[in-house]
């Protein structure tokens, strides 16, 4: 006999049908799995083979061979063993499977046949939506989060033994109610706590309106740290589209271990030490990185001269183009990676290079110290900025600025960006490429003249033009004008040319 349950692969983030196609034939006892099937998809035949006879049923002395069709498309993980036990079942007639074709079936089965949760149930609730199916049986523990996606029926069942009954015809389990939104976990972080620090406090402000990228250069202690981590104290509230993708990404990863919606934008933060296929994604079976995971928050490279060059080097890509794809045995897979990249360092190796303790370096610590970081990479951030130690005085003084007051004025800014960009495919000014900053951003000549002269100075590339730009219309956001001023693009220079350059132009 032979019988056909679907299910879903996870394709890097996105979710692949799978026709799960088991044939029982007489014949020497035997059971194989075909179809591109990775290790732990050939694994749950033993896991199979227990869990049917744990739950009562009998296993088949027959040949046994199971296709996840379609073959071209590798399946990897634990997510086929129900579908795998279902299919047998039906095959082997004993389970008559009268809804069998409108229900999709994803989870692993322990040896006594219950149902444990795996990695990518969001996904694979988006693609029983996308595929016209009735619903999706999932691990109970996993049905909230597979009841986040509208449109689509949910059965959350504990074992095998229940997904057989409920196929032939017994009473689905209610609904899984509407999970509650993920709350933020740990201490709010709030500028309240920074003392001095007044441009680049300007810099986060702006990072936070326009979505830019930002690196903070000073001496150990001074602060670069505590100014990056109250960053997402000031970006507004995940939408419920983002929130929906952000969940997926994190649910793909295994790091989505609440039932709710991820309704806090992410906050990733990796050790220097971590390889490039870690930090942009990959692997033998490839899986998001940390730019992924990052994706529609902020990505924090704290030491960041301290990164492998390789590491670095291949956030260039993902910085420019919003996603990175990993090509695996001619095999190319997309993954998100729109986050706004906040990054410190030292000014030398010893740290203390223009602070009151004095410099150990000598030349050629600087010359290697600088190499670090290439001039491709460098060119690609917005915001370039200098953090000094604050004075006595200013660590005595009371905080210049609360998050909760800045961040009114980020949104302020937020909604006039999304106003002026409805209809694009950028959603802040951190995001506009050359023909649309061309076409959305208004700019007065004196201003656009003393950003040509920066130009011609050779203080700007191509690119840097058109991120100076950006930054100059993010600042015009925030004071309330939908013109870039003179005073917006020498503010915009400023911040980013930290040795005189802005203030040479002006001159």
């Amino acid at each position: 006999m032979l019988s056909r349950v679907a299910t879903f692969a996870i394709d890097g983030i996105d979710p692949r049908p799978v026709w799960v196609e088991v044939d029982i034939r007489p014949g020497l006892p035997t059971f194989r799995v075909v179809g591109m099937a990775g290790k732990a998809v050939r694994e749950a035949r033993e896991r199979v083979r227990a869990a049917v006879l744990n739950s009562g049923f009998e296993f088949p002395a027959r040949r046994i061979t199971a296709n996840l069709a379609p073959a071209s498309l590798p399946k990897v993980g634990p997510g086929f063993d129900a579908a795998l036990a279902v299919g047998l079942l039906a095959a082997s007639g004993q389970c008559r499977g009268n809804d069998l074709q409108r229900w999709a079936i994803f989870g692993e089965l322990s040896l006594g046949g219950e149902l444990r949760p795996c990695r990518g149930v969001l996904a694979a609730a988006e693609g029983a939506r996308r595929s016209g199916l009735g619903g999706l049986i999932v691990p109970r523990e996993r049905a909230e989060e597979a009841a986040l996606v509208d449109g689509i029926r949910v059965a959350a069942v504990d074992s095998l033994r229940g997904v057989a009954d409920l196929l032939g015809g017994g009473e689905p389990p209610p609904p899984p109610a509407p999970p509650d939104e993920e709350a933020a976990t740990g201490e709010t972080l709030d500028l309240a706590d920074v003392r001095g620090h007044e441009l680049p406090l300007r810099a986060l402000e702006i990072a936070a309106a326009g979505g830019h990228n930002l690196l903070m250069e000073g001496p150990p202690g001074s602060g670069k740290t505590m100014l990056a981590r109250r960053l997402p104290s000031l970006l507004p509230p995940l939408t419920r589209g983002e929130a929906l993708e952000v969940t997926r990404i994190h649910s793909v990863a295994g790091l989505h271990r609440s039932r709710g919606l991820v309704n806090v934008r992410p906050f990733r933060a990796p050790h220097h030490t971590i390889s490039a296929s870690g930090l942009v994604g990959g692997g033998q079976v490839p899986i998001p990185g940390e730019a992924s995971l990052a994706h529609h928050g902020v990505l924090f490279l704290d030491e960041l001269a301290e990164f492998s060059r390789p590491s670095l080097e291949a956030l260039r890509q993902p910085l420019e183009d919003g996603h990175v794809s990993v090509v695996r045995g001619q095999r190319a897979l997309l993954f998100p990676t729109r986050f706004t990249l906040v990054a410190a360092t030292n000014p030398c190796p010893c740290g203390f290079a223009g602070s009151t303790r004095h410099c150990t370096c000598s030349e050629v610590d600087f010359a290697r110290h600088r190499r670090r970081l290439s001039g491709p990479l460098l060119d690609r951030l917005d915001l370039l900025m200098s953090v000094a130690r604050p004075t006595s005085a200013e660590l005595r003084a009371p905080a210049r600025e609360s998050s909760a007051r800045m961040r009114e004025r980020v949104l302020a800014a937020r909604e006039r960006q999304l106003r002026r960009l409805d209809g694009t495919t950028a959603g802040c000014n951190g995001q506009l490429d050359a023909r649309l900053v061309r076409s959305h951003v208004r700019v007065a000549e004196r201003a656009l003249q003393a950003l040509g002269a920066a130009y011609d100075g050779g203080a700007l590339s191509a690119r840097a033009h058109d991120r100076v730009l950006r930054v100059a219309c993010t600042i015009a956001d925030l004071d309330e004008r939908d013109v870039v001023e003179l005073d917006d693009v020498m503010q915009a220079l400023t911040l980013r040319l930290q040795d005189g350059a802005g203030q040479q132009v002006a001159a």
